[in-house]
């Protein structure tokens, strides 16, 4: 009996061992291409997304804004289904930066002073456009900020 050949119950074992975990590494590497790929085709989707919406606004005719006001734009149609796209109005810039938490369902146009980098009171002929696109994940997480475009919108 010691002459014979053949495979014992504990080398089938570690056989079987081994390739449980490199299935599961390969699988776990699959997984996360699968939602590295997901990430990029919503990125690549919100890219789009915001720069039509952008040359949208910059296509419509320049309005002026009342003193300390600010313009309300038209969006654009054929927003894909689940993503969101929304404006910053003049309550969103802080002399330290960017609130978001002031995020309008408009496109806003705000006057803006290119010398301080800051909205002004009367509308000069310039106006910043911030284009924000959302993209809820669930409905634990329904106001996701993908992509924020910025651009000024000049009277001509």
């Amino acid at each position: 009996m010691r002459n014979q050949k053949g495979v014992s119950l504990i080398e089938v074992i570690i056989a079987l061992a081994i390739l449980g975990v490199v299935a599961i590494a390969f699988l776990g590497g699959l997984m996360t291409s699968l939602k590295a790929v997901s990430i990029a085709d919503e990125r690549s989707t919100a890219q789009s997304l915001s720069q039509s919406q952008m040359e949208y606004v910059k296509n419509q005719d320049y309005t002026g804004a009342a003193p300390g006001g600010e313009v309300t734009y038209n969006k654009t149609a054929g927003i894909p289904q689940g993503y969101y796209i929304r404006g910053l109005p003049r309550e969103g810039y802080t002399s330290t930066g960017i609130d978001y938490n002031y995020t309008s369902e408009n496109i806003i146009g705000v006057p803006w002073d290119p010398d301080s980098g800051m909205p002004s009171y009367n509308d000069t002929g310039i106006q910043k456009i911030i284009v924000i696109i959302y993209h809820p994940y669930d409905a634990a997480h329904p106001d996701v900020r993908v992509l924020t475009l910025a651009d000024y919108k000049v009277r001509r």
